[in-house]
């Protein structure tokens, strides 16, 4: 990594608080997702966002070949959704309540928000990928973010 070291980078960049999102697809009918954290608007016209999987990730691939994907932003109350989202194999939906949104994306209930988005492009980004996303449905529910700030969560306070 360029001569600097990958824990004090990991370090420094956990300073900067982000949202929590799970990404999610249908994969040939069946639901699959990832937890996300690197997530961003990019444009409002038109409106895109961008998001960063890990090149490692198994779920990652299955979304991309789905061509859509909904970006279901967690509320302070979706830990234990989160975590179950962030291993690699079993049935990360057992258990998570979900409807299929206009992509059929999978969409969780009682997520903070959601944006559905068909794929864009990607481009490659280190060990990660970097994914554009054209939104093609967004809606919001009341509440408060769940937040990951040195690798912790934690909640907002007005």
């Amino acid at each position: 990594m360029s001569g600097l070291d990958q824990a004090r980078f990991r370090e420094v960049l956990g300073h900067f608080a982000t949202g929590v999102t799970i990404v999610t697809a249908s994969d040939e009918g069946e639901p699959v997702g990832f937890s996300c954290q690197s997530f961003a608007a990019l444009s409002l016209d038109p409106p895109m966002v961008i998001l960063a999987p890990s090149r490692s990730s198994t779920s990652w691939p299955r979304i991309a070949r789905a061509g859509a994907f909904c970006v279901n932003i967690l509320g302070e109350h979706q830990e234990s959704v989160c975590l179950a989202f962030a291993v690699s194999g079993g049935d990360k939906f057992d258990g998570v309540d979900w409807t299929p949104g206009v992509t059929g994306s999978p969409r969780i209930t009682d997520s903070l928000a959601r944006v559905e988005c068909t794929l864009g492009a990607i481009y490659e980004g280190g060990d990660h990928e970097l994914v554009t996303g054209h939104v093609v449905h967004m809606e919001i529910d009341e509440g408060s973010p769940l937040l990951f700030y040195r690798s912790g969560f934690g909640r907002f306070v007005a």
